[in-house]
């Protein structure tokens, strides 16, 4: 992110996630700084997109803000595979503590997120990527546009759960 003056304040340029989007106004969130920024207006923006931008004050009060410029816009997509990790992520796991975590750089650009947890506690730690801001922050950062999360089954899950959260590029 860079800062820099203008008459009316700061102006940022970063990466910014849509957090929250009503037609009157949106709130976006930089993925570097986690700093939160309330628009004043919303140029159509919808929660889930990631836009390389530029934000500043609005002009008196400067307590909310305006997108200045948008170099780039995507969008993220969350989904909740009904696909069991990957025979490799499963064999990471293995090795694995339960609460682990390991990353690993896909095969080209992306990254996958194995955990190993409880097998009871699969689908609940499956529901808490899925709702979880971070995910779609750190999707922006790594320049995906598709996140999958896949869970182990009960059927699987012998010796505990595990859960693969793939970071996808276009």
């Amino acid at each position: 992110m860079t800062e820099t003056e203008t008459g009316s304040g700061n102006e940022k340029t970063g990466t910014f996630v849509v957090t929250h989007a009503e037609t009157e106004s949106a709130v976006v969130r930089d993925v570097d700084t986690a700093q939160i920024h309330t628009l004043g207006s919303n140029p159509g923006l919808e929660a889930n997109d990631v836009l390389e931008a530029t934000v500043a004050p609005e002009p008196p009060l400067e307590v909310t803000w305006q997108v200045i410029e948008v170099a780039e816009r995507r969008r993220v997509e969350l989904v909740d595979s009904d696909l069991s990790p990957t025979k490799h992520a499963a064999e990471l796991a293995a090795d694995a503590e339960t609460g682990d975590l390991i990353q690993e750089e896909r095969a080209g650009t992306g990254e996958i997120h194995i955990f190993r947890v409880p097998a009871d506690e699969t689908e609940a730690a499956a529901q808490d990527v899925l709702e979880d801001e971070e995910t779609i922050a750190r999707a922006a950062r790594l320049d995906a546009v598709r996140v999958e999360v896949r869970r182990t089954t009960a059927l699987d899950a012998v010796d505990g759960g595990v859960l693969s959260v793939r970071y996808l590029p276009d």
